[in-house]
């Protein structure tokens, strides 16, 4: 057994233990293993969105511990690097003569003079002592380095928002005629948010397009009314944590139909809610007389409806009628009110929503901090008769400007 391997065994179990646990976040807040981990979560939603049963995907525990372990991986990256960045913030380290470095030569001043120098420049300094006499070190804004880890952190915490909305929010279409209601999610046990839609209003323009497209509606609990609001496009609804859109709409018709007799078999609206050779269809089944209507709208510029009635041979008879009239159509009587609008409602919860406006936000505070105020780090030493000034910027920072003024107040280049 070699003398390292001797040690590690003889060390104690808290040590090796305690060392064991460095590594194994280091590992995990390496940024290869966040890249990786990165995709795994790309490729899973991506699949979710793309394929047939895909869904299910985002519903299983391996797709929950994936997020766990990105989570993870965000907070160990923080955690690992964030003491260096205290350390070098704290207490500033020498800049080092290479790319991305500038240098000046300036006239000779004492230790004192160059650390009041650079404090009144905003750089909080250091003092050391070298074989050739002094040198001082300073970090301006040293505080900014953080924002770097915060931004990587901020696009854990999208990723993990994004992802939990899709795993574990919802989203469900229903249609409603005016006077229907429906809940807002799948039924289940102790679930009673739903929403009534009272009436729906549009108005077109000379163009056919759409210049008003108003939905009220009634927000229900526990079947009550909570409140009324007026739903239009861009502005949904929310009620009890599901947004609301109105997503679609399509004609409807309200028919009276009656036996010869005068016995009421239908008095409610039919959605027109299929389109065959670009034509609003739609039909409904008249169980006690043994039929079923056909309905068509047959021409939209006079509200001109066509009714056909099926019987178990076929076809019995057709007719077209006008809102308010009235035809007997074989053994019925059918009377067209008027004609009324079922809409089609998306409604959409979002559990991530939140976590993922939380992580956008930190992500564009930290990137305008990382970007407007970088940190500047500038080492003076005694260099022959004078003193060399190297002064290091971050990435994309352009510190020209401060080197010089920096010379100046140091007493000029020599």
């Amino acid at each position: 057994m070699t003398p390292s391997r001797v040690a590690v065994a003889a060390a104690p179990l808290g040590d090796r233990v305690a060392r064991t646990a460095e590594r194994l976040l280091r590992a995990v807040g390496d940024a290869r293993t966040g890249l990786v981990l990165l995709l795994a979560v790309a490729a899973a939603n991506a699949g979710a969105a793309f394929l047939p049963d895909g869904p299910r995907l985002l519903d299983t525990w391996p797709y929950a511990v994936l997020l766990g372990v990105l989570a993870l991986s965000g907070v160990a990256a923080v955690a690992v690097r964030a003491p260096g960045v205290w350390r070098e913030w704290r207490r500033p380290g020498a800049v080092q003569r290479g790319s991305g470095t500038l240098r000046l030569a300036v006239r000779s001043a004492s230790a004192d003079e160059v650390a009041s120098v650079l404090s009144a420049a905003g750089y909080r300094t250091r003092r050391d002592a070298t074989r050739g006499g002094w040198s001082v070190h300073g970090t301006r804004r040293g505080w900014s380095r953080f924002a770097g880890l915060v931004s990587h952190l901020a696009l854990v915490v999208v990723v993990l928002g994004a992802a939990i909305g899709a795993a574990f929010g919802s989203e469900t279409t229903f249609s409603l005629l005016p006077g229907d209601q429906a809940l807002l999610d799948a039924p289940r046990s102790g679930f009673a948010s739903a929403v009534r839609l009272e009436r729906f209003e549009a108005e077109f323009g000379r163009d056919g397009r759409p210049a008003r497209l108003d939905t009220a509606v009634t927000f229900l609990r526990d079947g009550e009314p909570v409140r009324a609001a007026l739903l239009r496009v861009n502005e949904p609804g929310e009620h009890d944590g599901y947004l609301v859109h109105p997503w679609t709409y399509g004609p409807a018709v309200r028919l009276r139909v009656t036996t010869l007799g005068g016995g009421v078999l239908l008095a409610a609206p039919v959605p027109l809610d299929e389109t065959r050779d670009g034509v609003p269809v739609g039909s409904t089944e008249l169980s006690s007389a043994g039929v079923t209507l056909g309905l068509a709208l047959t021409d939209a510029d006079r509200n001109e409806l066509g009714v056909s009635v099926l019987g178990g041979g076929g076809l019995v008879d057709t007719a077209r009628l006008l809102p308010g009239d009235q035809v007997r159509i074989g053994n019925l009587r059918v009377r067209l009110e008027s004609f009324d609008a079922w809409v089609t409602f998306l409604s959409r919860r979002d559990p991530g929503l939140v976590t993922l406006f939380v992580g956008a936000g930190a992500l564009c505070v930290a990137l305008a901090v990382a970007f407007w105020l970088p940190r500047r780090r500038v080492t003076v030493r005694r260099s022959g008769a004078g003193l060399e000034l190297l002064l290091r910027g971050e990435r994309f920072d352009r510190p020209a400007e401060e080197l010089e003024r920096l010379g100046r107040a140091l007493g000029g280049a020599s």
